[in-house]
């Protein structure tokens, strides 16, 4: 293989070479369904190496989806239905067709026009009697769902004017689940429960805030303060469980404060 290809041209023609007679048994056995928990995967880890800043890491990641993309685009080249060539081309071709401020005669002057302006055009390409919400996957965890389904209806105006009806709705959201608690009607409260979290996941894009980041922020954040009394409580000689809700609240405000110090 001549070493003087440019490097998407070489990796292509490295898949070409492991899925044809002769070459890598395993790359040759893999299909679409095979494939799928291997791109989940490697998803994960580029989300990981991007929150390390490992530059190194962070582009060895990036490869590792590209080769997910490259595998399943040879694939189907082997079935005669379209190439890498093929996705690229058609990729060039919407990013020039959906930014007609940059390449035409339109304008955008923020960020929001340029959304509003995406979702005009993409529905136009797509044809009548589609959804506004239609492209978001079933499948995605539920706390993305809710920020791609808020996102995808701003955009062509169903939305709050402002951070201060979202953040209304949010405690009116709480105050409706203290109601169905107080009832103890099991079915309201699990309902009312999903259109709190919903309210919340939807002021926090008002605030310019990432739902999902937050969440694993604040998770991250508790079990570290957690693992680190559960090591205070060893060094004592005793048990999680033998410890009062009191003593443990105390540890628990110990470590914040030492850790607040810690990070300023």
């Amino acid at each position: 293989m001549a070493e003087d290809l440019d490097g998407v041209r070489r990796l292509v023609q490295v898949m070409r070479r492991l899925r044809a007679p002769g070459g890598c048994p395993w790359d040759r056995e893999q299909t679409l369904q095979t494939l799928k928990p291997c791109l989940l995967e490697e998803t994960y880890e580029l989300l990981d190496a991007m929150d390390r800043g490992d530059l190194a890491l962070h582009a060895e990641e990036l490869g590792d989806v590209l080769l997910q993309i490259v595998f399943q685009c040879a694939i189907r080249e082997e079935e005669g239905r379209f190439s890498f060539d093929d996705v690229a081309a058609m990729l060039a071709d919407k990013l020039i067709r959906r930014h007609p401020h940059v390449f035409g005669g339109a304008t955008a002057e923020s960020s929001g026009e340029v959304l509003r302006n995406w979702e005009v055009i993409k529905q136009s390409e797509k044809g009548k009697g589609r959804s506004a919400l239609d492209g978001v996957p079933a499948t995605l965890p539920a706390l993305l769902k809710a920020q791609r389904i808020q996102a995808k209806a701003s955009r062509v105006g169903f939305d709050w004017a402002d951070a201060s009806g979202a953040i209304g709705k949010v405690h009116e959201e709480l105050s409706e689940l203290a109601g169905a608690v107080a009832e103890g009607d099991a079915a309201r409260i699990t309902e009312e429960t999903g259109d709190l979290l919903f309210s919340v996941v939807n002021y926090c894009r008002f605030i310019q805030v990432d739902a999902e980041s937050a969440l694993a922020g604040a998770a991250q954040k508790f079990e570290t303060r957690f693992r680190e009394i559960e090591q205070r409580v060893r060094e004592q000689g005793k048990d999680m469980k033998a410890c009062s809700l009191a003593e443990l609240d105390a540890m628990w405000d110990e470590v914040k404060r030492e850790q607040s110090r810690v990070h300023g």
